[in-house]
């Protein structure tokens, strides 16, 4: 935290974190938590616990929350398909965690390709049939840099997010060498109008139209 905070506070004499190695104790510095309201002095130390313990109690409680729908998503298998489709409908609203997101994008993306068969290979005679199969290759919302889901074997890649950020999309395409992608955007809005909102940033943020309609491609 201390290297980072030094990238944009490069001449404050201060750092957030204070430390004793020996004993493995940790300090926030007091210079950050006395402030000047008018002309008093006051230390925050006691508010800026509170929020920290509030902010504690608020992340237990949605992981307590994704660890029962997980639970739920076990034991639905026995149910009819009204139900399933129902309960699985309910975790693609736009407030859902974004790691349950994940888990259900990937469920039903596996399953519909399952069913989904090709026939390829170098020459007639040898031609394979295989199904297609999709595999996660990373941990789930781990904001690792890394993309989440791969098609095999026609080498299509699909990421999952919850933002529409051209940077963020384009960076993306660039990981994979510009093979094809599929984004799996969590949003209310249709798709046309997510691919409008990108092309839209991408047009301001870039200005060779040319690089924009090869990425739009």
């Amino acid at each position: 935290m201390n290297q980072e905070f030094r990238k944009f506070f490069q001449n404050l004499e201060y750092v957030p974190i204070l430390r004793k190695v020996e004993i493995n104790r940790y300090w926030i510095d007091k210079n950050f938590l006395e402030v000047e309201v008018g002309s008093n002095s006051m230390n925050i130390a006691n508010p800026v616990i509170r929020i920290i313990v509030a902010y504690i109690d608020a992340k237990r409680k949605d992981f307590e929350e994704f660890i029962q729908t997980c639970l739920k998503m076990q034991s639905i298998q026995g149910k009819d398909a009204e139900h399933v489709q129902k309960f699985l409908l309910s975790l693609l609203q736009s407030n859902v965690d974004a790691s349950v997101f994940e888990i259900v994008s990937y469920a039903v993306l596996k399953e519909d390709y399952a069913d989904q068969v090709i026939y390829w290979g170098w020459s007639m005679d040898g031609i394979t049939e295989d199904r297609l199969t999709l595999y996660k290759t990373g941990r789930i919302n781990a904001n690792d840099g890394g993309i989440d889901f791969v098609k095999r074997p026609l080498e299509r890649y699909f990421q999952v997010t919850e933002t529409v950020d051209v940077r963020k999309c384009f960076l993306d395409i660039d990981k994979v060498q510009r093979y094809p992608i599929t984004f799996v955007i969590k949003s209310t809005d249709d798709a046309k109008a997510i691919f409008k909102t990108i092309r839209s940033q991408a047009e301001k943020s870039y200005g060779v139209a040319a690089i924009v309609q090869r990425y739009m491609d």
